[in-house]
């Protein structure tokens, strides 16, 4: 295959991989601007439990679609998708190299290939509704409603990923729509000459590196600032079911000790992390590299790989 120069680049894999340091020397080197690809960095105020990279990490370094929404607000996949191409436009218009880096599979990968979703417009009062009853009757609950509805669906999605079950729910109840029968739609035609890279670890060591970022994070203030939003009153909304706002939501509400909030904070972060391997070797073409890749001349060597348009 005749090769093309690289339009995208995404940098991809599980939580506390070390996407970011990675990503911030990829674009000193190769003249690159950084999209964020994690779908609740989007958010204000939510910085430490989003592991949000930092003005001084950044190092001069423009970033794009960071704490852009407020906390009580939706965003959808499809959104993400229309925002991130135009960025990627612009980009590519001052002759520099797109990275897109994050771990949420679906919106680098809608980005990336032709998926198209459906124009169904959201209806905030009604999906207000389902978070108030994810709120009352908690994910097992909700998943085993969708179970009944979608069967389909709901063998896809795991029950703690509340976001995605809340959609299926919206859309087959709703829009009389199978959210499995979308996806099977979607198209797989990528859209750009793109390179996916993926961090690659041993599993043990990745979790050790994420029961010491949840530590760590704790230490810089996690606890406050999930009461800041707890305090004023933000709750059954998209953005505090993420994880390490839940957990600790869960404690404020006198359900658990904050001990056991925080190990189940570890366990939920483990598991996203399993998860989010599996989806990045299951759906796309990712280029893994591992800890040996210790030095920035080796990276070129990546960009040997070149997709087809």
């Amino acid at each position: 295959m005749k090769k093309e120069k690289i339009e995208v680049v995404a940098i991809v894999g599980p939580t506390a991989s070390g996407k970011t340091a990675l990503s911030i020397r990829m674009a000193k080197e190769f003249n690159g601007e950084i999209i964020n690809g994690d779908s609740m960095q989007i958010y204000k105020g939510l910085d430490i439990g989003t592991a949000k990279v930092t003005e001084e990490e950044m190092e001069g370094i423009p970033h794009h679609l960071l704490s852009f929404k407020e906390p009580t607000e939706s965003f959808s996949v499809a959104d993400y998708q229309t925002l991130v191409r135009e960025k990627i436009a612009e980009i590519q218009s001052r002759g520099k190299l797109p990275i897109i880096v994050g771990g949420t599979g679906l919106y680098v990968q809608a980005v990336l290939y032709d998926f198209q979703f459906t124009k169904e417009e959201v209806d905030e009062v009604e999906r207000q509704k389902y978070y108030e009853e994810l709120a009352k009757i908690g994910p097992d609950a909700m998943h085993a409603k969708l179970a009944e509805l979608d069967p389909e669906t709901a063998k896809t999605i795991h029950p703690n990923n509340t976001r995605r079950v809340i959609r299926a729910l919206e859309m087959v109840e709703l829009h009389g729509v199978s959210k499995a029968s979308e996806e099977h739609n979607r198209g797989d035609v990528p859209l750009y000459n793109h390179l996916i890279i993926g961090m690659d670890m041993d599993r043990e060591k990745l979790y050790e590196r994420i029961d010491l970022r949840v530590d760590l994070m704790m230490e810089k203030g996690l606890l406050e600032e999930v009461k800041g939003l707890y305090n004023r009153g933000i709750r059954g909304v998209q953005s505090v079911q993420a994880i390490g706002y839940k957990e600790l939501y869960a404690y404020l509400d006198g359900l658990v000790t904050l001990e056991e909030a925080v190990l189940q904070l570890k366990q939920n972060s483990r598991r996203y992390a399993k998860r989010q391997l599996t989806y990045f070797r299951n759906k796309m073409d990712v280029k893994w590299i591992g800890q040996e890749f210790d030095k920035i001349e080796k990276y070129s060597k990546l960009f040997e790989f070149q997709e087809g348009k």
